[in-house]
């Protein structure tokens, strides 16, 4: 592989693995919120968190481009604050890939949560544990498996993550092409020998994340 492959390769790991982080962090709490409280409108805000699911990529990133572009809601705050704007960096990817692979890790969590026994917590809770200690000791390693599972979906997401990038992180040579990008460069360029191997690479780290995602919804709780 030559060099701007070997970055290509780079920068989409680097971007998954960092979207993947903040997934599973912020993942984790909003799944369990979902799934063990009751509060008025529970059901819109999960349909929010999942939107970026089943909406197009583009449509994704130009949500993405309304709030954190330099004359964005938030971007615009942001840039007269620090004269720094996120878009057209590798920062941008990682959101770009953050919120479209957030819904799988909210699901998968969630339904792992809820099927948790309930005799579990009951028994937790009748022994003198806090619900924060229930949570950390016993629902969440319960849901260990359809954690792992989410975690590894979103990484395959994140890792597989196009339209919303190329809207706000662009396709800048050597700063932003992350493996999908370019793709999409060597193939509109004829260059298919590099498209050729990098797709080949790309589906295979993907075939072996879903094996390990199905390995672990398999036995999911």
């Amino acid at each position: 592989m030559d060099s701007s492959t070997l970055f290509s390769l780079r920068l989409s790991l680097q971007v998954a693995s960092v979207a993947t982080f903040f997934v599973v962090v912020i993942g984790i709490a909003v799944a369990y919120l979902l799934a063990m409280k009751q509060f008025r409108g529970k059901e819109l805000v999960d349909i929010l968190f999942t939107l970026p699911l089943v909406l197009p990529p583009t449509v994704t990133g130009y949500y993405l481009i309304i709030l954190f572009g330099r004359n964005g809601l938030i971007g615009s705050v942001i840039y007269e604050w620090t004269g720094w704007t996120i878009m057209f960096t590798w920062y941008a990817a990682v959101l770009a890939s953050f919120v479209v692979s957030f819904p799988l890790m909210i699901k998968t969590t969630r339904a792992a949560i809820e099927s948790v026994d309930r005799n579990y917590i009951d028994a937790s809770y009748t022994l003198g544990r806090t619900k924060f200690e229930t949570a950390i000791k016993v629902i969440l390693p319960l849901s260990k498996k359809g954690i792992i599972a989410g975690a590894v979906l979103a990484f395959a997401r994140a890792l597989g993550e196009f339209g919303a990038t190329l809207m706000v992180a662009g396709n800048l040579p050597g700063r932003t092409d992350t493996m999908p990008l370019a793709i999409y460069s060597a193939a509109g360029s004829g260059d298919w020998n590099s498209a050729n191997m990098m797709v080949i690479l790309l589906t295979l780290m993907s075939v072996v994340f879903l094996y390990i995602a199905n390995r672990y919804s398999k036995r999911m709780i």
